[in-house]
């Protein structure tokens, strides 16, 4: 009896189930819209932003392309070769592409080629109806118009599967920012997708526009973008660079916005759009001596030299250890702890105040004050940790927060670096000694240099670097100004020396008629280690400036690997895009000659110096 109830109230449920099923499905438009055996989908893409440099001149651009499309379920039994002839894929690759979009989804369109160029496609769109289930559509690339900046810019490339799994927005084939700009502002300048939707028949053919369009979405425009770059400014710096390798780093130090951000190899970044692409891009990566795509600017960590002791003398005012007017004596050299000499190239009995120090970049005075910072503590450690936090109140030893994913944080060692490796507190000034001329445990890079000079000229404050100008026409950034530890008053005194750095000290090449630049030379030891043996390379050339030293609109730091002293390459090359920046002018032509033909090819192929060396990463 239970069992005859049972089989009735279970014929009575499912068939409850089936006809409200079907009703759904027949009745209900949005269950019908949904139904992947009645509407194809086909997704519309906006074109991506244009970028734009601060005055408005247009970096990128769009240009169109095509791709070749797939839908598995609407194809026919078909000649493989003969569409690999057709469409230029080995007949390998095209099974591959094939079968992979099989195993993906037999009814959602996927990518056989891309970037299929307007005389391909007129030459494909009168072959391809030949081939069910594949058609051609309209999509685009970029069009990087100048050929500079492509560091900052980057480039773009189809997404991955792993892009496809973080973010369900994207599809096979599409198109996404993979480095640079256009990986930062992706969002941006990516747009909105729209949609149109097919009706398709009983035998899965598409037969028209589904509800006459109107379900249709519009994609929405992206967003236009201006950057912080001046591309004229940006393209004489990366002339200076040539043959050489290193960073250039400019920035305004009234906003932070940076205008010139170079690396030295570099890449274009048209070499990732067409055919040749992939093979470009394995060429860049594969060369392990110029590193076209490693940013020096941002990514290598290099000692930063004697700009440091523009820092410890700040450091050395607010702690009140010394003033404008303590002088020390230059002994050209003294031990300052076992097996630990510092050379001065100042002559023996020369006496110096403060600003005479900068200008004649007096190791023994700067190992002095740093030796009276942390000495004026009651541990090694107390003292230390106080340097530290002031050097951080620079922007050292941390990312900058600019807007792009790369760089590296560099370091400034603290009291536990040291405690690890001598004990607590068993270690002092002494034993770190040569911090106080940059040469120690510290790392910077390129843009770290330029903002602690942009902090420098702005008289104890900086703005976070920054490339983004305007979205649109929009301002993009509020930006709030970091102040540093060290109390305005102090500033002028060091800045007077690094005037006379450029006046008539170490950097008198890089003076330049009518404007007063203050700067800083560094000629920064450069070691490696060669079978656990110590080995020590040609020095590296760096330099920091700003000017008018009295307002300041620029600020450049420069740093070329294997580049002699600071005045030999870096301070003139600094000079020279100040002067370029401020007045549109060359006057010293034979200089700009000298730096734009000049090479330091031979460096760099002498043995181990390359820059799986030169570069700490």
């Amino acid at each position: 009896m239970l069992k005859k109830y049972l089989l009735i109230w279970i014929t009575i449920i499912s068939s409850f189930i089936f006809v409200v099923k079907l009703a759904t499905l027949q009745l209900s438009r949005d269950s019908f819209f949904n139904s992947d055996f009645a509407i194809q989908e086909i997704s519309i893409y906006p074109e991506r932003g244009l970028i734009f440099d601060r005055n408005g001149e247009l970096l990128v651009a769009n240009q169109p392309m095509y791709d070749l499309i797939i839908i598995p379920e609407n194809t026919v039994k078909f000649d493989t070769v003969e569409l690999s002839k057709l469409i230029e894929v080995e007949l390998t690759e095209l099974k591959k592409r094939i079968s992979n979009s099989v195993n993906y989804s037999t009814k959602i369109p996927s990518v056989i080629k891309t970037q299929i160029s307007k005389e391909e496609n007129a030459f494909l769109q009168e072959r391809i109806w030949l081939y069910d289930g594949f058609y051609l559509r309209k999509n685009s690339v970029r069009d990087y118009i100048k050929p500079y900046a492509s560091n900052v810019i980057g480039y773009t490339g189809e997404v991955s599967q792993n892009e496809i799994n973080a973010e369900e927005y994207y599809e096979k084939g599409e198109m996404i920012g993979k480095q640079g700009i256009e990986k930062y502002y992706e969002n941006e300048l990516r747009g909105v997708k729209g949609k149109k939707y097919f009706q398709k028949d009983r035998f899965n053919r598409v037969i028209g526009p589904y509800n006459n369009s109107e379900e249709d979405i519009d994609p929405i425009k992206a967003e236009n973008i201006t950057l912080t770059i001046d591309i004229k400014l940006q393209e004489y710096a990366e002339s200076l660079l040539k043959n050489k390798k290193g960073g250039v780093v400019v920035i305004e130090p009234s906003s932070g916005e940076i205008l010139t951000l170079v690396s030295s190899p570099t890449y274009e970044s048209n070499q990732f759009i067409g055919k040749g692409r992939t093979g470009n891009f394995q060429k860049l990566l594969n060369d392990s001596i110029n590193r076209p795509l490693f940013d020096r600017s941002l990514q290598a960590q290099y000692s930063p030299g004697s700009p440091m002791k523009i820092l410890n003398a700040l450091i050395g005012l607010q702690e009140e250890v010394i003033d404008e007017n303590t002088t020390f004596t230059c002994n050209a050299g003294h031990y300052y702890a076992k097996n630990a000499f510092m050379g001065c190239h100042n002559k023996f009995g020369t006496v110096s105040d403060l600003r005479k120090g900068i200008y004649n970049s007096c190791n023994t005075y700067f190992a002095k004050t740093y030796k009276m910072i942390l000495d004026k503590y009651d541990t090694p450690s107390e003292g230390l940790d106080k340097w530290a936090n002031h050097m951080k109140s620079f922007g050292l030893g941390d990312y900058l927060g600019y807007d792009l994913f790369i760089g590296k944080k560099g370091f400034i060692p603290e009291s536990n670096y040291y405690n690890k490796f001598y004990g607590d507190n068993r270690w002092g000034s002494s034993t770190t000694i040569s911090n106080s001329i940059g040469q120690g445990e510290i790392l910077t890079t390129p843009i770290q240099m330029a903002n602690f000079a942009s902090a420098i000229a702005n008289r104890g404050f900086y703005f976070k670097p920054h490339f983004l100008k305007k979205i649109n026409n929009e301002l993009a950034l509020d930006n709030n100004k970091i102040s540093t530890s060290i109390d305005k008053e102090n500033f002028e005194i060091v800045i007077g020396g690094m005037v006379d750095v450029v006046d008539k000290g170490t950097a008198r090449i890089a003076k330049i008629n009518g404007i007063n630049v203050a700067g800083k030379t560094g000629t920064v030891e450069n070691f490696i280690l060669i079978e656990n043996e110590k080995k020590q390379l040609t020095d590296h050339s760096t330099f920091i400036a700003f000017a008018p030293a009295e307002n300041p609109e620029i600020v450049v730091s420069v740093f070329i690997e294997n580049g002699y002293w600071g005045s030999r390459w870096a301070a003139p090359i600094a000079s020279l895009i100040i002067e370029k920046y401020l007045t549109d002018n060359i006057q010293r032509k034979w200089l700009e000659n000298r730096m734009i033909n000049g090479s330091l090819q031979s460096e760099y192929e002498k043995p181990y110096k390359n820059n799986s060396f030169t570069i700490n990463e």
